[in-house]
């Protein structure tokens, strides 16, 4: 049972992409509400998530939706596709330095109201590019032939 078909390494690569983008929105939004308690008229924390949607829409388009489409087509060219390979084994390497470097990030800002608002803007900018760069894959999955249903 340990091989997979491409279509449901397609949905698990959404899944994770996507899952990244939410999580890093909402942790954008926390820095950002802490930048607000510190310092409650500034509209600075506003600006900074406008810029962060301005720049991951960029994201988006010239960068992750690439990343997107490569991953998918080496999906696509896997002859045995396994569950574990909906992304390369190196992406999970630096998906774990980039996740402890951004909880170092958080953690060292607390309380610091720019440095707050840069890391909310590092992180609602891959946070939309990631969002955004997503129909990537359901564009590309409504395009894979759907498996045969048994009995018919």
């Amino acid at each position: 049972m340990t091989h997979a078909s491409a279509r449901s390494l397609h949905i698990l690569s959404a899944l994770f992409w996507y899952g990244g983008g939410f999580v890093l929105l909402l942790k954008g939004v926390s820095l950002t509400l802490e930048a607000r308690r510190l310092d409650p008229g500034n509209l600075c924390p506003g600006a900074v998530l406008v810029s962060g949607v301005i720049i991951g829409a960029v994201k988006a388009r010239y960068l992750f939706s690439r990343s997107c489409k490569k991953n998918l087509s080496r999906i696509n060219a896997l002859a045995q596709p396994k569950w574990w390979q909906f992304f390369r084994p190196g992406f999970f390497v630096f998906l774990a330095l980039m996740i402890a470097a951004g909880a170092t990030l958080s953690r060292l800002s607390h309380g610091n109201y720019p440095f707050l608002l840069v890391v909310a803007l590092l992180d609602f900018s891959i946070a939309f590019g990631l969002i955004g760069s997503g129909y990537v894959f359901w564009k590309s999955f409504h395009a894979l032939p759907r498996p045969a249903k048994p009995g018919i």
